[in-house]
Formats: C-alpha cells, sequence, structure tokens
C-alpha cells in the first residue's frame, strides 16, 4: 500500500506561494511549524525550492529534488526526472513523503488520485507574486486541525486537510 502523501504549503488568499524565487513573507512561526513537520521525512521539491532551502538535507530530511540536472545528486539527496519517479524513490526510503513545491510540483501532486493530506498555512492577505498554489478550495476536503494566529504582520491560520476520495478509487 502506498505511503499517504503530504503536501505542505504556505500560501496568501490570492494563492500566491513565491515572488522572484522566494517566500514573499517571513513568519517565523510558519517556519518553525515546516522544519517541525518535516524534519526526518522525506521531502519531495523542484529544483528551485532546494537551492533556495539550505537546509533541505538538515534535521534527517531525505531530499527528493524534481529535476534534469543530475549534478544536484550527492549522498543523502537523490534527483528523480518527475514527480512520478520522485514518488518512487520517496516510497523505497523511511519516512513520511512530504512534497515542497514549487508551482508545478505542487499542481502535478493536487491532481494524482487517492489520499492526500494538505497541510497548509493560509497567510489572510493578498500579497504580489509571481508563483501560485493550485486552487484547492474546489476539492472536497475534510477539515483535520485549524489553529489561528498571528504576527506583527500577518494574520494566519494552520490547517491540515484531508482530501475526500471517492469509495472505489
Amino acid at each position: 500500500m502506498p505511503k499517504l502523501l503530504h503536501v505542505i504549503v504556505a500560501c496568501a488568499e490570492n494563492r500566491v506561494i513565491g515572488r522572484d524565487g522566494r517566500q514573499p513573507w517571513r513568519i517565523p512561526e510558519d517556519a518553525k511549524f515546516f522544519s517541525g513537520q518535516t524534519a526526518g521525512q522525506i521531502v519531495v521539491l523542484g529544483r528551485i525550492c532546494f537551492e533556495t532551502w539550505p537546509r533541505a538535507a538538515e534535521d534527517g530530511r531525505r531530499p527528493v529534488v524534481i529535476t534534469r540536472n543530475r549534478a544536484l545528486e550527492r549522498p543523502g539527496v537523490r534527483v528523480a526526472g518527475s514527480l512520478g519517479e520522485a514518488l518512487a524513490i520517496a516510497e523505497s526510503l523511511p519516512g513520511e513523503i512530504y512534497v515542497c513545491g514549487g508551482q508545478r510540483i505542487y499542481e502535478e501532486a493536487l491532481a494524482l488520485p487517492g489520499p492526500l493530506r494538505l497541510h497548509l498555512t493560509l497567510v489572510h492577505a493578498e500579497i504580489p507574486g509571481d508563483r501560485y498554489f493550485p486552487d484547492w478550495r474546489n476539492l472536497a476536503w475534510r477539515e483535520l486541525t485549524r489553529s489561528e494566529s498571528s504576527d506583527e504582520n500577518y494574520r494566519y491560520s494552520f490547517l491540515t486537510l484531508e482530501r475526500l476520495v471517492p469509495s472505489g478509487t
């Protein structure tokens, strides 16, 4: 039986997740949440996410990077040419599988059939950006957890949602 796929993301109300190759906000509580969730786990991510996240291979994480650039492969970092290949590699590793972005990887992950758990930090603001999370609101979800928080710049919610899969799938 395949492992449950976890998708973890922080996005604004207008679905923005990035601008100019970076996250367009700094929310320490979200960074701590993200690190805690992914520590010791398998992280599946695109090349840009990997290159902009210097700690991807720390804290026991096992990165699987989706790229055509095989030069990124080194001890502890695996490279895959597609999401399907990355998930096949991830299935062979110990731990939970967390899809960490970017935009195209998220789109492909949400389009996969089967169970999926979304760990969403929803930033309650409209933020300019050039990378977006797919529209998750039109999918059938069951809310598992929710907590509200804020800092000096933003209000945000931590949500854990489980995609409802029609029986027989």
